[in-house]
């Protein structure tokens, strides 16, 4: 069956990669392109970009995006995911939502949402990156004595929250297979005598620059070794595919809310 998907964010740069990706799949359809008003590719045909006429207008209309939409994909900003949510729950359309940079309150309203729709929601749609979250609990668990934890990740010079959603996810996980909590032992900067170290913080350091797409490094650093577990992302392609992924894995769930380790079977 096929699946008719709308993107969010639609001029952007993951948006156009989530559309190459959606017009490339042969159980994929595009039946909407979302962007805010007043963007200039608004009333433009979606696959413009890429030299080819889709038929799809790029709209400011939640109504028109979404009307034929079994799926919404949305890797845009928070105040934008929270009211596509709401649109999304009125409408019967089911989401998958990559967007970073929500605080508490904004995600319990997604979880909410939830309550209407299924929803598969996650800092990092990368299968390598939910793949090496799995790796990195087993680390944490065996590594839980005589090493200090650091988190250092890396992205392009136009993010605008940081930490990452997926350094913060990697946190949270180490975290809680070490029995910590997150919020009390995170460290998300270092400037002048600091002093020791504490044993039973997770540090966290930003790297901001150029056209990085991702890097994520979780150090365990003990005395006489050290362990690193590393993700590259060379691509923004491999956030699309893990996205669509995502929608096959709702086609069966009328609503609830899910992660892609839910996707992924890892749990």
């Amino acid at each position: 069956m096929t699946m008719r998907i709308a993107i969010a964010g639609a001029t952007g740069r993951m948006g156009r990669m989530l559309i190459e990706t959606v017009l490339g799949a042969e159980d994929a359809e595009l039946v909407g392109a979302l962007d805010v008003v007043g963007s200039p590719g608004v009333g433009r045909d979606a696959g413009e970009f890429l030299g080819r006429t889709t038929g799809i207008k790029v709209t400011d209309s939640f109504d028109i995006a979404l009307q034929n939409a079994q799926y919404l994909i949305d890797f845009t900003r928070p105040e934008g995911t929270l009211a596509h949510a709401l649109a999304c729950t009125k409408l019967g359309v089911k989401m998958v939502i990559g967007t970073t940079g929500l605080d508490a309150a904004a995600q319990l309203d997604i979880r909410q949402a939830a309550d209407n729709t299924a929803i598969v929601f996650a800092p990092n749609m990368s299968v390598g990156v939910n793949v090496t979250l799995k790796l990195l609990e087993t680390a944490a668990r065996i590594l839980a004595q005589g090493y200090d934890i650091e988190i250092i990740e890396a992205h392009h010079r136009h993010k605008v929250d940081a930490p990452s959603g997926t350094a913060l996810k990697m946190g949270e996980v180490v975290a809680n297979a070490l029995g910590r909590d997150l919020s009390k032992v995170a460290i998300y900067g270092r400037e002048g005598v600091t002093g020791e170290r504490d044993p039973s913080t997770i540090g966290f350091a930003t790297v901001r620059g150029g056209d990085i797409v991702g890097d994520h490094t979780v150090l365990f650093a003990g005395i006489g070794e050290r362990i690193e577990i590393t993700h590259r992302a060379a691509s923004r392609l491999t956030y699309a595919h893990g996205s669509l992924r995502a929608c096959r894995f709702l086609a069966d769930k009328p609503k609830g809310l899910f992660d892609m380790q839910d996707v992924l079977g890892l749990r």
